[in-house]
């Protein structure tokens, strides 16, 4: 008996990820009194109702409150924001852009792949430009999130979302004139360019921020 209620509170624990979202967004002590707040009240509904509602109200809180926490971020520095989406925007268009091909058709030529290895070639001259790309959107990320330091996730956020705009309407635009419907599958590509931009600001800020968020649910 002493075995099992000890284990218990390790085992009735919300998920991890909502307090990973929440340390996305927020800072220090309001983090840390939010992530409180939603565990003690997580705790006494899993008591009440059973642990599947306490997790489902858990994850609605979560989404809930990101607006919010969005929001906020913005607010609290709209100017650091426009100035880190110009950096970055530059940095893609100025250094990243043309990267991938210049790298992968370096490769092609050194070691003559389209005439020995022309599978390879193939691979690289299409899908291998593509995941290079969604490379360098990555690295993009991590600049912002590097230089917009404690701020990361509102101008990856913005610079992720002009960059998919851009992508849908460039797509629509060229679809209407060719009335080739097959490009529009690669709409996947350019939107997942976008997300990367947003996934390597937050992993710049889940690496700066530690387990502070976290250790709230231990």
């Amino acid at each position: 008996m002493g075995v099992v209620m000890h284990l218990r509170p390790r085992l009735d624990q919300p998920p991890r990820l909502g307090a990973w979202l929440v340390g996305l967004f927020a800072e220090g002590e309001e983090c840390e009194q939010m992530v409180g707040d939603l565990l003690e009240e997580y705790h006494e509904r899993s008591a009440r109702a059973g642990r599947a509602a306490a997790r489902r109200w858990y994850r609605r809180q979560i989404f809930r409150s990101l607006p919010h926490l969005v929001g906020a971020a913005f607010r609290t520095s709209p100017w650091t924001t426009a100035l880190v989406v110009v950096v970055g925007f530059e940095l893609r268009k100025q250094v990243m852009a043309h990267l991938p091909e210049r790298v992968i058709f370096a490769l092609v030529d050194r070691f003559d792949l389209a005439a020995n290895h022309f599978a390879v070639y193939r691979f690289l001259a299409s899908t291998g430009i593509d995941i290079g790309h969604l490379i360098t959107f990555l690295l993009v990320g991590l600049a912002v999130g590097l230089i917009a330091r404690r701020r990361e996730m509102a101008p990856a956020l913005v610079l992720g979302f002009i960059y998919a705009i851009m992508a849908v309407v460039a797509s629509v635009w060229f679809v209407s004139r060719s009335h080739e419907f097959d490009y529009l599958l690669r709409l996947s590509w350019y939107l997942s360019d976008a997300l990367a931009i947003v996934m390597g600001a937050a992993i710049v800020r889940t690496l700066g921020m530690g387990r502070a968020p976290l250790a709230a649910q231990e």
